[in-house]
């Protein structure tokens, strides 16, 4: 069978990409935690709308501009601003990890949209300490930010059709090397 003629079934979506995420985790140096890889698949199946990456203008839709909405966040009542942070962290996630390629024609690098991302999710956990019964949660998305765009990114390669499936996967820091 062919890489073209294979069918995948799943139950969900985020049960896709959590196995899939972790499959790559348990072959890292340094695996990580279960809550941030169960976090990272409900991120990966809330973004599988393309919509979730756009927002509405004059009902025309255009790309978020994650550090102009990092910026405005700050003056929002605070349910508001957790709403903006965490969207802005979890885009800055997909952008990076998944999608990564596409910065490739942008006139911003990876490092902008990481380095926004983990501001995001440092500033969210000011709002919610403690998530999935891990205090301070959200920081360490922060802190693992470059780890679970890895992995997801490896997700991403793994599926896109210019992938070559006979090259054993290598868990490196750099996303260079494949």
């Amino acid at each position: 069978m062919t890489q073209e003629s294979k069918i995948l079934l799943g139950t969900s979506l985020q049960g896709f990409f959590y196995d899939h995420l972790q499959e790559f985790n348990t072959k890292s140096l340094n695996p990580l935690r279960q809550e941030a890889i169960f976090y990272s698949s409900m991120v990966m199946d809330a973004y599988g709308e393309s919509a979730k990456f756009f927002e509405q203008v004059d009902n025309r839709a255009r790309e978020k501009i994650l550090g102009i909405k990092l910026m405005e966040s700050s003056q929002f009542p605070r349910e508001k601003q957790k709403q903006v942070l965490r969207d802005i962290a979890e885009t800055s996630l997909l952008i990076c990890g998944f999608f990564h390629d596409s910065l490739n024609k942008k006139i911003v690098d990876a490092r902008y949209y990481e380095d926004i991302g983990k501001i995001a999710y440092t500033r969210l956990d000011s709002f919610a300490p403690e998530a999935y019964d891990i205090p301070s949660f959200f920081k360490m998305m922060a802190n693992s930010f470059s780890d679970v765009t890895m992995l997801m990114s490896l997700v991403s390669k793994k599926y896109s059709t210019d992938s070559d499936p006979a090259i054993p996967w290598l868990i490196l820091k750099d996303r260079r090397i494949s």
